[in-house]
């Protein structure tokens, strides 16, 4: 299903007004009629399902059907602060970190920043970054556009993010791995996470304890030397990892009753079977995750578990 984005104001009831370059993309490029359906994010969050009602001139007016509040957002702000790299991998990173689910990309100017961008030329980029960042949030089908903000020296970026929950400097000199699984583990829903990576040539010893001073812990990805555009994809998949499929394990465990229907809260109801599902707790909603035939979850608002194959009644 193609995927547009469009203001809140456009949205009026059920009908939603498509304006701009992506009329003539629905009408001459992909050559869409009336009936077919798209998705439509309003970038705060919502995505709706619609079906395109009118396509006139100037704007395409399509008529929701379905609409979806929980959106495919991670549950923590990811702020990536990247040290400029030469253009085409600017583009690569800013691509690669809109799909991973990174709330807005910083580029940074750092020392050894082999890009020097001038007022007129750092216009012209940022307009084009956040172009493939839209480009990106549309293709990863993201209820929101991560921004590309202008581009920011090493201390006005760590001034930026001094209020964050929590925030990492992956640095090559860095202890071992146990200390960045300690970190990792402590983000949690609703945190705001700064990822601080180097250009190519990575930082100098004097911004990465300017880093630190600023509350920036040093962590290890590993025993190899990594790219700066590997660097930032790689902990952005770490921490994509961690807020959707960490949480650990807790003690109750619902299962289905005799109809084969289990809904959280209705604990009384379920039968004790499985020996060892992996669950976790989620908004007061405790979730089922085991990859068996016959198991389906359902997160919002209550747990659903159908012909599950051990079911006692």
């Amino acid at each position: 299903m193609y995927h547009f984005f469009v203001q809140p104001n456009q949205i009026d009831g059920q009908n939603v007004t498509i304006t701009g370059p992506d009329v003539n993309h629905i009408k001459n490029v992909l050559r869409m009629r009336r009936g077919e359906e798209l998705l439509i994010s309003d970038g705060q969050g919502t995505d709706y399902y619609c079906r395109i009602s009118e396509i006139e001139a100037e704007t395409v007016v399509a008529e929701a059907f379905s609409e979806d509040r929980e959106g495919r957002e991670l549950a923590a702000r990811l702020y990536l602060f990247q040290g400029l790299p030469k253009q085409e991998k600017m583009e690569f990173i800013i691509q690669k970190a809109a799909e991973l689910g990174a709330y807005q990309i910083i580029p940074v100017a750092a020392r050894r920043s082999v890009v020097k961008l001038d007022a007129k030329k750092e216009e012209a980029k940022i307009k084009r970054w956040n172009a493939i960042a839209e480009s990106g949030a549309k293709q990863s089908k993201r209820s929101i556009i991560p921004q590309v903000t202008r581009v920011m020296g090493v201390e006005e970026a760590l001034a930026y993010g001094k209020d964050f929950d929590l925030k990492m400097i992956p640095y090559e000199n860095a202890r071992g791995m146990a200390a960045t699984k300690e970190l990792v583990e402590q983000v949690k829903p609703g945190m705001k996470v700064g990822i601080f990576i180097g250009p190519e040539g990575g930082f100098e010893e004097k911004e990465v304890e300017l880093a630190a001073a600023a509350g920036f812990y040093p962590v290890s990805l590993g025993r190899r030397i990594l790219r700066t555009e590997t660097a930032g994809m790689a902990m952005l998949s770490i921490l994509m990892y961690q807020l959707e499929a960490g949480g650990g394990v807790v003690a109750a465990v619902l299962l289905p009753d005799a109809d084969g229907i289990c809904l959280a809260g209705k604990e009384k109801k379920c039968r004790r079977c499985c020996a060892d599902p992996e669950i976790r707790e989620i908004s007061n909603v405790v979730l089922i995750f085991r990859k068996m035939k016959g198991i389906y979850s359902q997160t919002n608002p209550s747990v659903f578990v159908r012909n599950h194959p051990n079911r006692q009644t």
